[in-house]
């Protein structure tokens, strides 16, 4: 077995992997000021930026749900690595050799790991690449020909051919050295009575996370005699591909997401390519599933959306009643995105594939451009479904739309698209506010109906289980990490993490005792044990290793908070400047020591033969004297 990575070998790959390239393959990160980059966290759902990465530090951190780490950690969290395969992915990108120590490594109880998945989905498209120029994949070319998709086309996208004998991919991958297990929890290989090619005799388009990496494939029937009927063969489950989080093209549109502040959610693979072949790089597709709030966030990374920025999503469904079913589901989860949501619906029905077909890049540039807002369109399609010109259809118009706009979970939404119902109909604004009021109303008695007499007793029964539980007794609250008590141990540590090399003699004066909060004094005992300032002179990448070593992952949160976030100077700190923070915290520790002095010689007895009060007055004059110099040593920097 394989032992683990050398410590210099994973220094290195520290070194060179830099945070900010690893992170923006994920989140569309912007300048902040202060050397700091942010974007929403990926982490979490938000929509205010709170998620910070500091390159110069090797950090990330977000504010809101406490995450941090380096690059390392970062690949962990958000792609589910072990430690070394994060390890050897940045190493591979980033040109390390990784060597490894003699002796075993342990084993992972979980399957295969993803970097072999990863590694075999590399391997089945460029494989399937390739088939699609052998004469048995003459009807897929032709397939993509009669779409107007040629070879370079093909090459940009990726698209290959699965052979139809059923276990080309199967041999190939068994000679690459891969296990069954390997092979069967990919997806790529099905097993039956044996083991067989999951697709066989189809079109391919590789699925690929954001990063690059395929991660699954979709599959297009294109021979009459495939015994499977479904049109598309998707990618089952798996640990690498989870269809709720994948948006097919957007390894190749996340740029120009990011860059124009628009994104364009089309229904197919070659809606896709005809977007994206038109001169609209921002489409991206769901991978045979509705768009979901899953990837509204896994979008919205890339959109950059947050309250104070408004781009557009705009959603070309096809014209017939599936695509206003999809606009009808959108509607009602519009509001993941802060940002302007719009629909693009060519008049005839016409998917962009087609319409590119049949009226050229132009027109697809013009259906996108033709947009109009969601909500106006879904709102159209309910009322004219009734005949506005008898009053009972005017009253069955109002009120199913008025179900509808009350069911917006945005309640600032609400007030307006009850006026553009009104408009609509034809009815008076207050008339359209009211009934849609009332709708709110029924809503809300229908999810407030009284329980049922079995959900009544579950509910006593918790309750009494509850109840009979021994009362715990309370700890005191932990104080907040910004409570104002602590502000001079919060900007020292911020110092001391943020410009090491600028911390000096008075920082081995500091002990664990000299920070009151509880985490505040943890990291410092977590500085000390990894070899306090004097490794840190020597390792130009201790404090990237610092949240490893952490004894408590709250610990270890506040390490990247406090190496992320900016100091108060104004400009780049100079040494004194970081010096009269160290004299500054050890003068308040010098402040509490006096006051503790001071209330045991108030209750001493001068008098007393054992000369105690004595010994405490002369302790008292030592500090005082010592406080004294901090104070001047403080001030003078």
């Amino acid at each position: 077995m394989v032992g683990r990575i050398r410590d210099e070998d994973i220094a290195e790959v520290r070194e060179k992997a830099r945070i900010d390239e690893v992170v923006s393959e994920y989140v569309t990160l912007r300048r902040a000021g202060g050397g700091s980059m942010k974007g929403l966290c990926p982490f979490h759902d938000e929509r205010s930026p709170s998620f910070h990465v500091t390159p110069s530090r090797g950090f990330f951190h977000c504010f809101g749900c406490q995450e941090g780490g380096d690059a390392i950690s970062f690949l962990m969290k958000i792609d589910g690595l072990s430690f070394s395969e994060s390890v050897e992915h940045l190493a591979d990108k980033f040109g390390v050799q990784v060597r490894r120590e003699e002796g075993d490594e342990p084993q992972r109880p979980r399957g295969p790991q993803r970097s072999r998945l990863v590694d075999a989905h590399k391997i089945a498209q460029e494989f399937y690449s390739d088939q699609l120029l052998t004469p048995d994949a003459l009807t897929a070319r032709k397939f993509l020909s009669d779409r107007g998709f040629d070879q370079d086309a093909a090459e940009t996208f990726g698209i290959g051919f699965a052979p139809r004998d059923g276990d080309a991919l199967h041999r190939l991958l068994t000679q690459k050295g891969f296990s069954v297990e390997e092979m069967t929890v990919s997806g790529l290989v099905a097993q039956g009575r044996s083991l067989y090619d999951r697709f066989r005799g189809r079109l391919l388009w590789p699925i690929r996370e954001s990063n690059g990496d395929t991660v699954g494939f979709g599959a297009r029937r294109i021979f009459d005699d495939d015994r499977i009927e479904a049109k598309y063969l998707n990618t089952s489950e798996t640990p690498i591909y989870k269809k709720s989080q994948v948006l097919y093209g957007l390894d190749l549109a996340r740029r120009d997401i990011a860059k124009s502040s628009r994104a364009v959610i089309v229904e197919g693979y070659t809606d896709v390519m005809a977007c994206h072949l038109a001169g609209v790089p921002q489409a991206v597709a769901t991978c045979g599933t509705a768009f979901g709030d899953d990837h509204a966030r896994v979008l919205r990374r890339f959109l950059g959306d947050d309250k104070k920025f408004h781009g557009e999503v705009i959603f070309a469904f096809d014209g017939d009643a599936a695509g206003q079913k999809a606009a009808l589901r959108t509607f009602q989860g519009d509001q993941n995105f802060v940002s302007q949501t719009y629909v693009a619906v060519e008049a005839s029905g016409m998917d962009p594939c087609d319409l590119r077909i049949q009226q050229g890049d132009a027109a697809v540039r013009e259906l996108i451009d033709s947009r109009q807002p969601l909500y106006r369109f879904v709102l159209s399609n309910v009322v004219s479904k009734h005949d506005l010109d008898r009053a009972d259809g005017r009253v069955d118009a109002l009120r199913e739309a008025a179900r509808l706009v009350s069911s917006v979970r945005d309640r600032s939404k609400v007030d307006a698209f009850a006026r553009e119902l009104a408009s609509l109909v034809g009815v008076d604004p207050e008339d359209a506010l009211t009934q849609v009021r009332r709708a709110e109303k029924w809503g809300a008695e229908d999810k407030g109906r009284t329980p049922s007499p079995e959900a009544r007793r579950a509910e006593r029964a918790a309750q009494a289980e509850q109840a009979a539980q021994p009362e715990t007794p309370r700890r005191p609250p932990m104080p907040h990490l910004r409570d104002p008590r602590f502000a001079i141990e919060r900007e020292t540590l911020k110092l001391v993490l943020q410009y090491t090399h600028l911390v000096d003699r008075p920082a081995d004066q500091v002990t664990p005792a000299d920070f009151q909060h509880p985490v505040y004094r943890a990291v410092w005992e977590t500085v000390l044990a990894a070899g306090g300032m004097l490794a840190a002179r020597e390792d130009a990448y201790w404090v990237s290793k610092l949240p490893q070593t952490a004894p408590h992952p709250v610990v270890a949160s506040a390490i990247t908070e406090l190496g992320v976030e900016p100091i108060r100077s104004a400009g780049e700190p100079t040494d004194t400047y970081v010096r009269s923070f160290l004299y500054r915290l050890l003068e308040l520790s010098v402040d509490r020591r006096v006051g503790d002095l001071k209330s045991r010689l108030q209750r001493s007895d001068p008098s007393d033969p054992s000369g105690e009060h004595g010994r405490l007055f002369a302790e008292l004059m030592t500090l005082e004297q010592r406080r004294r110099a901090l104070r001047t040593k403080g001030f003078a920097q």
